[in-house]
């Protein structure tokens, strides 16, 4: 299922894509796409319905993120062998997990906010897993049963704050709109293997990024088992997994982001998203 919301900001409605790419509205059976609606339950509930009954969604509304409520933004570190050489690091032997700022969350195609005294903005597109229901130190065998699904993320950063000095990089990737999540939330049924999915990033029509999950340092099931040591997992969190090779900080010349700019970023199977850099006055 390719799960939605739909509408303008601090609006949205949860919906569902037919088989033909039409959004239907599922507000007449969840609320939103948060909490409980996420677990095995609701989805195997939203699984069964037959679409064609449900209210047509008319026109091209907004995409909001595929989220209503995320207790935890959390982030992985130099998770492709390829970035973390790009950018001069060790290529890590346990997962680094950082965070982002919920309030950073936005649509897959909303504006990127691009304030007066960042200069040395960057993207990344990942691939991002949405928790579905509880994990408490879990196994890596257990692991994929606690994910409702998945959905690209673009860990939007500025460098100059991220490379300030020891535990700056939540300031750097937390600013309004730095977490672009979605189009879709796409359920763990429509991709069974997360290590098998391509990533690219175009910036003003230019490939900058291209990737597999296959290359990824720590798997999916190795990363949410992984967390769940440390702190619980709750329905609505956001894991998002790093990014492949390509970002502006490891080109020469480096190459960030500006007002005017345009990012498509895609991921096998999940939708793409396309906004805009904007300056924020």
């Amino acid at each position: 299922m390719k799960l939605l919301r739909y509408g303008a900001i601090g609006q949205e409605k949860p919906g569902i894509l037919d088989a033909s790419g039409a959004i239907r509205d599922l507000s007449g059976v969840i609320s939103d796409l948060a909490g409980t609606a996420l677990g095995p339950e609701s989805l195997n509930r939203i699984k069964g319905l037959d679409l064609g009954t449900l209210p047509l969604v008319e026109g091209a509304p907004r995409i909001g993120p595929p989220v209503g409520t995320v207790p935890k933004f959390l982030a992985i570190g130099l998770n492709y062998r390829d970035h973390a050489e790009e950018t001069g690091l060790p290529v890590p032997e346990i997962p680094v997990v950082f965070a982002k700022a919920s309030s950073c969350v936005s649509g897959p195609n909303d504006p990127v906010l691009a304030p007066p005294d960042f200069r040395r903005m960057d993207y990344e597109v990942e691939l991002a897993v949405i928790i579905g229901s509880r994990a408490k130190n879990i196994s890596e065998a257990d692991a994929l049963a606690h994910i409702a699904g998945y959905t690209i993320c673009n860990d939007i950063s500025e460098r100059s704050l991220q490379k300030g000095g020891p535990g700056e990089w939540i300031k750097a990737k937390s600013y309004d709109t730095f977490g672009p999540l979605g189009p879709w939330l796409v359920t763990t049924d429509e991709i069974p293997d997360p290590q098998k999915l391509s990533l690219a990033l175009d910036l003003n029509g230019e490939r900058m990024q291209t990737g597999s999950t296959e290359t990824m340092v720590f798997g999916v099931a190795a990363l949410v088992s992984y967390v769940s040591k440390y702190m619980t997992l709750v329905p609505g969190d956001v894991i998002t997994t790093g990014t492949p090779p390509g970002v502006g900080m490891g080109r020469n010349p480096r190459v960030f982001l500006k007002p005017g700019d345009e990012i498509r970023a895609t991921i096998s199977g999940l939708g793409e998203q396309r906004f805009k850099i904007v300056a924020e006055t």
